[in-house]
């Protein structure tokens, strides 16, 4: 009767090491499932070839990090404009990409975007990507990872300027009208300037602004804290208007959009033109030998020099699930290579100022303008403001520029707008 006590006790020890063997087993196989991880990553695209740098890309991150699944999602960036508050606000992937500045800083003051602030610390970013901290930060940390912009300035051509005697470009605010009177004694329109895209009249507004009261003062009205009224404002518009009064322009500029006002330049029928470096890949062959491009002229040198520069950035969700994996994937991007590859498929700048200089001359000039900026880099005019002031802003410079004389019409009109929508 012994024996088949022993059995019993014998299989029981058998059936509980057995299943002690198999929960091992499964703990194991979940263990490495999860170091193996996940990284859900939404991507705004537009044009073949953006996807495909962001492919090859997210390829090279997982030649990198095998262990680590990665799940693409490619979205069109206007309906990715539209999806991105669902996303951040319910089942968010673990990357996004999206903008600097006000764009960044709506979410961020939600609680919606993940405290990057020890990324930049740990991963030198602080050094590398200096010009874009303060665009990259709100209330003194940061939520974003930068990855490419571009430039503004003043696109020229170089013909013209031998034509009516300009020896060089101007650096100054007194040097550049006088390159403007030279130009006209020419019979050649000094600015071309596509006034019925309302936005082409912000980047002037954003760099008389910059150049007169810097980045600091900017950003405060940006924000709504700064009345419309003030004099520091109202300089702006008058230094404005004197461009407006001699003739600077091209005549009737509210009637063009940028695409209508850009044969003014190819056609030589106008000299200069302030723009974002975008625009330079569609220069028709005979002509762009002769464009080159030169960085806003200083008006106050006490002022420190702040350039627009729009910024392209990575993000976590502060709902994504895989953030360990999501933080590896920033650490990789956000080197001076990647940067430069990003540059070259997005047709941008490399953000990273160690990434090499990209080849393409008027995309250089940019580089090393932006690279060099110590007074900060604006997001412009309709990144750095919520978008109904943003749009009543825009509108207010189209009735300026129709009738220059209505200035304190504008800005009491304006007024009224900011103390409504920021409720200041």
């Amino acid at each position: 009767m012994k024996h088949p006590r022993v059995r019993l006790r014998f299989n029981f020890r058998v059936g509980v090491a057995a299943a002690m063997i198999a929960a091992a087993t499964t703990a194991s196989w979940w263990a490495n499932d999860a170091q193996a991880g996940t990284l859900d990553i939404n991507i705004a695209f537009k044009g073949a070839s953006q996807r495909a740098v962001w492919q090859s890309t997210l390829d090279e991150f997982k030649q990198a990090h095998p262990d680590i699944d990665v799940k693409a999602a490619f979205v069109d960036e206007e309906a990715y404009k539209v999806q991105l508050p669902g996303w951040l606000t319910t089942v968010a992937p673990d990357i996004v990409n999206w903008h600097d500045g006000e764009r960044m800083a709506y979410y961020a003051r939600r609680g919606l975007l993940e405290d990057l602030s020890g990324d930049w610390a740990k991963n030198g970013w602080d050094q590398m990507y200096a010009s874009t901290k303060e665009a990259s930060s709100y209330h003194g940390k940061q939520y974003a990872a930068p990855t490419v912009y571009y430039s503004w300035g003043m696109f020229y051509r170089k013909d013209l300027f031998e034509k009516a005697g300009i020896a060089s470009e101007p650096k100054t605010w007194p040097e550049f009208l006088d390159a403007c009177r030279k130009l006209k004694a020419a019979g050649i329109a000094p600015i071309a300037v596509g006034g019925r895209d309302a936005w082409t009249l912000a980047g002037w507004f954003d760099y008389l602004d910059l150049r007169l009261n810097g980045n600091a003062f900017h950003q405060k009205l940006m924000a709504g804290e700064v009345p419309y009224t003030d004099a520091r404002v109202k300089k702006v518009y008058t230094t404005w208007q004197q461009l407006i009064d001699d003739h600077y322009f091209i005549d009737n500029a509210l009637s063009y959009d940028l695409d209508a006002a850009q044969p003014f330049l190819f056609q030589g029928k106008a000299a200069m033109m302030l723009m974002g470096t975008f625009i330079s890949a569609g220069f028709p062959p005979n002509v762009k030998p002769q464009m080159s491009y030169f960085q806003f002229p200083i008006i106050d040198a006490k002022v420190p020099t702040a350039e627009d520069g729009p910024v392209e950035s990575l993000h976590i969700p502060s709902r994504a699930k895989h953030k360990a994996e999501a933080h590896a994937f920033l650490a990789f991007v956000e080197t001076p290579a990647i940067g430069a590859k990003l540059a070259a498929g997005l047709g941008s700048l490399s953000a990273n100022s160690k990434s090499p200089e990209p080849e393409d001359p008027i995309s250089k000039i940019g580089f090393q303008i932006l690279s060099n900026t110590k007074g900060g880099i604006a997001q412009f005019y309709d990144r750095d403001m919520t978008k109904e002031m943003a749009d009543e802003g825009m509108k207010g410079m189209q009735r300026f520029m129709s009738d220059p004389t209505k200035i304190d019409e504008v800005l009491a009109q304006l007024e009224q707008t900011r103390k409504r929508i920021y409720k200041k």
